[in-house]
């Protein structure tokens, strides 16, 4: 790759980063350097290019070479990923390749638009991963992908025996020396982020000093992990390829075993105690299932912080509806995961009071979602796109309905904790924040109870009604321990 980026290049770049009118100019320059670099990189004349779904641009491309064709796949970045994020994870895919792990082949680096090119593996075996998606249409697990998921489980014992000196190299790859460090790092980068993009709140900050209260000290180990561990395409009964690899490090095997839990049902990860008996065959080591239950809050943790800055409503492209939805979720079960831990029963048994309906804000946004229908698309605005637009005037018409029901319950549930009254929510979240800081363990059942509640009466805006077992947004961590 030239290292001296082109003018056009450079162009495209600055204009990704702030165009905000002109999308169908953007995808016409994106489309165009992607047609430029199969004809310089592999010789190929472009037939057609598809942008797929997802929280990033991606798009799979079908090219002729002499009378053949074929069909890559070009990874763009997260619109608010950071500088060095993208080359990182094809940098890991490479690595992960030359050790001899199933992923798919990197042909190389593109600038126009930033992303790098890997082998599109045809399979029908495609999920889009995402949590409306998946509400909409829910998973199952068939006999063939049961099957090459317990076969994921003896890769994934492969992965995790690569020598961390493989990828040491690797900016951003650092080795951990501590069992806090092992534990804590990936969490704490993503919390630090949280708090520069004023992500954080009471839920997320009890959480984060509850993980650092709670470190596993046996756990000295350091090993390659993939930060998402579950995600693979499957042919057949077979892997095709391991794929995900943007958020890898160093650490504990053991959070990867706590993505199926944090994954499940959005994707269908089938008998998770049966994976994890099939990963202790595999590696030859024991799964310490409370570990595994420390890094279950840990990895929803920190997913739930990322959901909720890529709802950042000055980034181009991105998810909003969905950072909405994982945040209500996954935080809520974080917290499910922690009350196993504990030994501690959650109460579901709440309820919708009638909707207070604000005139304004109800005709105002009834008026956004009928009209959201009718904007044209295009290139760069496909149908899926319009449709989770129109969902955010929906979520917040129930919002608003249900805000004052919301502010009220929670802070009454602080109130009871705390044996003070408060005027609104805000005060109520500066006094229990102080409950946090002190870190006292005797208050950690209480915190769980009401952060809980907290979050399904969100769970319960976000979808118009009670807790139900229809709804997989209400979906309650799989227990463990038995």
């Amino acid at each position: 790759m030239d290292p001296v980026l082109s003018h056009n290049s450079r162009m495209a770049q600055h204009t990704e980063a702030h165009a905000t009118k002109d999308q169908d100019a953007l995808e016409e320059i994106r489309r165009k350097g992607i047609t430029e670099w199969v004809a310089a990189n592999l010789g190929g004349e472009v037939r057609e290019i598809r942008r797929i779904e997802r929280w990033r641009p991606c798009w799979k491309v079908t090219y002729a070479k002499a009378s053949e064709t074929r069909t890559i796949f070009v990874r763009g970045n997260r619109p608010n990923a950071g500088a060095n994020a993208l080359r990182f994870e094809m940098e890991v895919m490479q690595t992960l390749e030359a050790n001899g792990i199933k992923v798919p082949h990197i042909y190389g680096w593109m600038d126009s638009p930033k992303a790098f090119v890997m082998d599109w593996i045809d399979t029908e075996d495609r999920a889009p991963g995402i949590l409306h998606e998946a509400i909409a249409n829910p998973p199952h697990m068939s006999d063939d992908r049961w099957q090459a998921m317990l076969q994921y489980m003896d890769h994934l014992a492969a992965l995790h025996a690569v020598p961390i000196e493989e990828f040491t190299h690797i900016r951003g790859m650092v080795v951990p020396k501590t069992a806090e460090e092992i534990a804590l790092r990936a969490t704490e980068r993503m919390y630090q982020y949280g708090v520069q993009t004023g992500n954080i709140d009471a839920p997320l900050e009890f959480i984060q000093t509850w993980l650092r209260r709670n470190v596993p000290q046996h756990r000295t180990k350091a090993s390659f992990i993939t930060g998402d561990a579950g995600q693979f395409m499957a042919a057949g009964t077979d892997v095709a390829a391991l794929l995900d690899f943007e958020i890898a490090t160093i650490g504990d095997t053991h959070w990867d075993l706590a993505c199926f839990r944090g994954r499940h049902p959005y994707e269908d990860m089938g008998d998770i105690p049966a994976l994890y008996r099939r990963y202790a065959d595999a590696s030859g080591e024991a799964v310490d299932l409370r570990v595994v239950g420390y890094h279950s809050v840990a990895f929803m943790q920190l997913s739930s912080i990322a959901a909720l800055t890529f709802m950042d409503p000055q980034t181009l492209g991105g998810n909003w509806i969905e950072g909405v939805l994982e945040y209500c979720s996954i935080t809520r079960r974080a917290l499910e995961a922690i009350a196993e831990l504990q030994g501690q029963e959650l109460d579901r048994d709440l309820h919708l009071p009638e909707p207070t309906i604000r005139r304004f804000e109800d005709s105002g946004l009834r008026k956004l979602e009928v009209d959201i229908t009718r904007l044209p698309i295009s290139s760069a605005f496909a149908p899926w796109e319009r449709d989770l637009l129109g969902d955010i005037p929906r979520f917040l018409l129930n919002y608003a309905r249900y805000r004052g029901w919301f502010e009220a319950e929670t802070a009454a549930d602080t109130a009871e904790l705390t044996g003070l009254s408060f005027r609104d929510l805000a005060s109520a979240d500066a006094a229990i924040l102080e409950v946090i800081a002190k870190g006292d363990p005797a208050h950690d059942e209480a915190l769980v109870r009401i952060m809980h509640r907290r979050l399904l009466r969100l769970t319960m805006i976000t979808t118009g009604s009670d807790p139900n077992d229809e709804n997989l947004l209400f979906y309650e961590l799989d227990p463990i321990l038995g």
